[in-house]
């Protein structure tokens, strides 16, 4: 007779893996989960961003919040960084994810998060922060060069 699967929540996997000692170690073979390679381009970042805030759908009961984190384990950051994406956050730098979810969602990762965080000695940090629309709308990019106005939207343009 075949065994059933036990299925884990994400807090309860990232306890198992603490308590079996395997927090500290990178898997072999294998490309990292959060490589810096894998990140859409700063265009497409953006973009997404703005989208977000431009989406005229947006259910009332979503909210925007980041997910920043500074995690110094490879192995629980991994872990981390597939549960925000399972949870529907869009990875908008290294250590940084922006969601546009309920607040029922919100509360859960805040929770799972607090809760993996309690269970390891570190001194990792994890910030849940909300964000009003205007503020990221406000939002400046520092560094790469990029035309913000073309992905807002916001240049107007006259004919003479």
């Amino acid at each position: 007779m075949p065994r059933k699967r036990q299925t884990l929540t994400f807090v309860q996997a990232m306890q198992k893996m603490h308590s079996a000692g395997l927090d500290h170690n990178a898997p072999p073979n294998r490309p990292l989960a959060d490589d810096v390679e894998t990140l859409p381009t700063l265009q497409e970042r953006l973009s997404l961003i703005f989208n977000l805030v431009n989406n005229k759908h947006r259910p009332p009961s979503n909210m925007l919040f980041f997910v920043m984190y500074d995690i110094e384990s490879n192995k629980v950051r991994r872990q981390v960084v597939k549960y925000l994406e399972r949870q529907g956050c869009s990875r908008v730098q290294k250590s940084i994810f922006l969601a546009d979810l309920s607040s029922s969602v919100f509360e859960q990762i805040k929770n799972d998060l607090a809760e993996v965080q309690a269970c390891y000695d570190n001194q990792d940090s994890i910030l849940v922060v909300p964000i009003s629309t205007d503020y990221l709308q406000a939002m400046k990019v520092i560094g790469q060069e990029i035309n913000i106005d073309v992905i807002t939207k916001s240049r107007t343009t006259l004919f003479f």
